[in-house]
């Protein structure tokens, strides 16, 4: 294989963002992408967004239990009690409970580093699951020309740049199209992947494929620097896969993907590579048959969210007050119950925002739940979800570019987040 035939095989041009192609590498490595290097700042907080894909049921994780009938007569099998009832609601509020699922993470909302934010979402109608995480990833709801997601225009255009090529990950076996872009990004399903598990003559095969395409001991063009970056990369995460990883204040991470997602981010934020942004995935929330109440498919969803995000906001300890999280889901579910006692597809969710640097606490432009309030027969969307994540680029992450990361949309302050 010579130098052209391999950049064949990358697919992308040299204009764009060099990706590291499976047809070189065991399907089993991760995919990798890199931009130029160039000066790095730290003086804004890591970001972790987690997307809840197929729509998330918001009036059953935190409940209106104060709507009393308007609530309760439109899901008789799946609704959850109030509270104070035999596995009731946990009253937030007075007005809003959490579901019983989500009771590891009341200490962390007492705290006050925790803010739940009730009917957010996007102020597309789409109810097509592709299009509405389309939009929401690219940041312009009903665009479907843009090609960048808004996690890239923000790092593109932020006031200082960072070489590190842990700048943004996705964690799983894909870049989500929130980081689509001439960014440096990594698709990273495993750190020890990048020890390949421990098979050093693989690892050694991949090395020294690499060196005889690139004149790697000094590199002096851009491709080499790349393969030169590839090779730091590997060596890198392969030491904190051989050296292993233990989770601080007694962490106990669910033992899935999102699990495992959490956990190395966690660790990657400790390690100090210049970690920017991390992009997790929890699916399944399509929940059409069977969704169940205070039991069942959506409360084992509840209880692995909780228990991740908990295990995380413990595990970083002290390192949380520069640490935020968000959660998003592409829209919610009917108000109503179907005949196959789950939901359908709906309008507004709900969106959790935990980290330090917030006023945590239950926040609602509320318009509640009798017909006359509702779009559609479903929860209207009364907070634009770019409303939080605007103000958490404000003021976290340091941005002054929201015209150019939202275009045409002009967000309102919630008043949630603290400025740095």
């Amino acid at each position: 294989m010579n130098r052209r035939s391999f950049l064949k095989s990358f697919g992308t041009q040299l204009a764009g963002v060099f990706g590291v192609s499976s047809s070189l590498f065991p399907a089993w490595m991760p995919k990798m992408a890199f931009s130029p290097q160039r000066q790095r700042s730290a003086d804004h907080d890591v970001l972790v967004v987690i997307f809840q894909r197929g729509g998330m049921d918001g009036l059953n994780a935190v409940v209106p239990f104060g709507e009393g009938a308007h609530y309760y007569d439109r899901r008789p099998s799946i609704a959850i009690p109030e509270p104070g009832a035999y596995s009731g609601a946990i009253d937030l509020d007075g007005f809003f409970g959490f579901h019983p699922a989500l009771a590891s993470l009341k200490d962390v909302f007492d705290a006050g580093h925790l803010a739940v934010i009730h009917g957010a979402g996007s102020p597309d109608p789409t109810r097509s699951h592709f299009d509405a995480m389309e939009y929401m990833e690219r940041g312009i709801p009903g665009d479907r020309m843009t090609s960048t997601g808004w996690i890239t225009r923000h790092l593109q255009l932020a006031a200082w740049q960072n070489d590190s090529p842990f700048r943004a990950i996705g964690m799983g076996a894909m870049l989500p199209s929130s980081l689509r872009g001439e960014v440096s990004a990594v698709a990273l399903r495993s750190i020890a992947d990048f020890h390949l598990d421990g098979r050093s003559d693989q690892l050694r095969g991949i090395q020294q494929t690499l060196a005889r395409l690139y004149r790697v001991d000094s590199p002096a063009d851009a491709l080499n620097m790349q393969a030169s970056n590839l090779f730091e990369m590997i060596e890198m995460l392969g030491n904190y896969a051989l050296e292993g990883y233990t989770p601080s204040g007694g962490a106990a991470y669910p033992e899935t993907e999102f699990g495992l997602g959490l956990m190395q981010t966690a660790q990657l934020i400790k390690a100090d590579i210049g970690l920017e942004v991390s992009c997790i995935n929890i699916g399944g929330w399509d929940t059409h048959d069977n969704q169940g109440g205070v039991e069942g498919q959506m409360a084992g969803l509840l209880t692995e969210l909780a228990q991740g995000l908990s295990a995380f906001y413990s595990d970083m300890g002290d390192l949380m007050v520069n640490v935020t999280v968000v959660t998003m889901s592409e829209f919610g579910r009917t108000t109503s119950e179907n005949a196959s006692g789950g939901t359908d597809h709906g309008r507004a969710s709900v969106m959790f925002v935990m980290g330090g640097g917030l006023k945590g606490g239950m926040y609602a432009n509320w318009q509640g739940l009798h017909d006359d309030a509702l779009e559609d027969g479903d929860l209207a969307v009364t907070t634009d979800y770019r409303d939080i994540l605007g103000e958490i680029l404000t003021n976290r992450l340091g941005s002054t570019a929201l015209p150019e990361i939202f275009p045409g949309y002009t967000y309102s302050p919630s008043g949630i987040i603290i400025p740095r």
